[in-house]
């Protein structure tokens, strides 16, 4: 598969390191570059975007604007897709642009007008762009809506519902999504299913600390000082991450919580901030777990126990991505807790001294 695609995207492949294709990656190639309309289901943290891009953007004919529609549910994951997908564009003469709401519809208009091939955004601001008729659907042959089993929320998807209706019907529509939670009513006709949801991520390994719930800041807080730690903490509820960070900027701890609350402009510095290890601990909810996509990132903490098995899987695939090594720490409480997530999981247990994490 490598030797049919560009020379530039070879050489880009050699200097990532990227030595072999996951098998959602091989399998959905040859289909989409067919045209075909797929529903490709995947888990979190084994190469969907590359999947689905590498053979779309081949489709394209340069110069030629507003060809591919990619849609995602929030402005994390629509970012990243953008940086993602520009890398590869520009190596083959595309131009891709990002549209999200919250930011300046005005300058997001001007963009249009330099005719990129292909669009990035998140529903609501691309249907204001189709409404005002700056969008033109007629030119789209091809929408992606990646992680579609989010888009199908009832805040997401009467948006993405109004967009595919002014699709002709021979558009291409590919599907992607971590889980099989898909309603198929929701489908195009004709939707052909690639699943490689049996796909084990082995190179994650999963833990639990022993602690009190009083208590479980300040285990947090002794996290932070372990030498090398960083980790992306989830939290169940607003409330508690609240509370979490204010303690912890309190005994002056580098933590910063990426809340949905959090403008789009601070949301991007906080995450180069945690990419670059300036902070120690990212705090968040499940409403950014889909969007969060950081490049060897060691370490996943839940707060709680996640309130369900596939709230656990989309966690736990923050970290241990594209074969990396990662680890998921769960703070247990109670007994009950440890019984429940030895559902989710296979579990050991982690015990903290002296700023040292020591399998039981």
């Amino acid at each position: 598969m490598k030797m049919t695609l560009p020379a530039s995207w070879q050489d880009q492949l050699d200097s990532a390191g990227f030595t072999s294709f996951t098998p959602i990656q091989e399998q959905i190639f040859e289909p989409i570059r067919a045209g075909e309309t797929i529903l490709g289901i995947s888990p979190t943290g084994t190469g969907k975007t590359l999947a689905y891009l590498l053979p779309s953007l081949l489709n394209i004919q340069p110069q030629k604007a507003q060809q591919l529609l990619i849609l995602a549910p929030n402005t994390e994951l629509a970012g990243q897709l953008f940086d993602v997908c520009k890398t590869w564009a520009e190596l083959i003469g595309l131009q891709v642009q990002l549209f999200l709401s919250g930011s300046s519809q005005k300058r997001q208009i001007e963009r249009l007008k330099k005719g990129p091939e292909i669009l990035i955004g998140t529903p609501g601001r691309i249907f204001e762009l189709i409404k005002l008729k700056k969008i033109k659907m007629t030119h789209v042959n091809t929408i992606i809506l990646d992680e579609f089993d989010q888009l199908l929320s009832d805040s997401q998807y009467p948006f993405v519902d109004k967009i595919c209706r002014y699709a002709p019907r021979n558009h291409q529509f590919i599907y992607m999504s971590a889980t099989n939670q898909v309603d198929p009513d929701k489908l195009a006709p004709d939707t052909r299913t690639i699943a490689v949801d049996n796909m084990e991520l082995t190179n994650i390994q999963h833990f639990y600390l022993q602690v009190d719930k009083r208590e479980k800041v300040d285990l947090l807080r002794k996290l932070s000082h372990v030498e090398d730690f960083r980790g992306l903490i989830f939290f169940n509820s607003l409330s508690d991450l609240g509370s979490a960070e204010e303690k912890l900027q309190y005994r002056g701890i580098e933590a910063v919580s990426l809340a949905s609350d959090v403008n789009v402009k601070f949301r991007k510095v906080i995450l180069e901030q945690f990419k670059n290890h300036t902070l120690t601990l990212l705090l968040a909810t499940d409403l950014v777990a889909r969007g969060i996509d950081i490049d060897a990132l060691e370490c996943v903490v839940n707060y709680e126990v996640p309130r369900n098995q596939e709230t656990y899987t989309h966690r736990a695939g923050r970290t241990g991505r594209m074969g990396q090594n990662g680890f998921v720490i769960t703070l247990i409480s109670h007994p009950e807790e440890l019984k429940a997530l030895k559902k989710y999981a296979s579990v050991r247990q982690l015990v903290l001294k002296n700023q040292m994490l020591y399998v039981e």
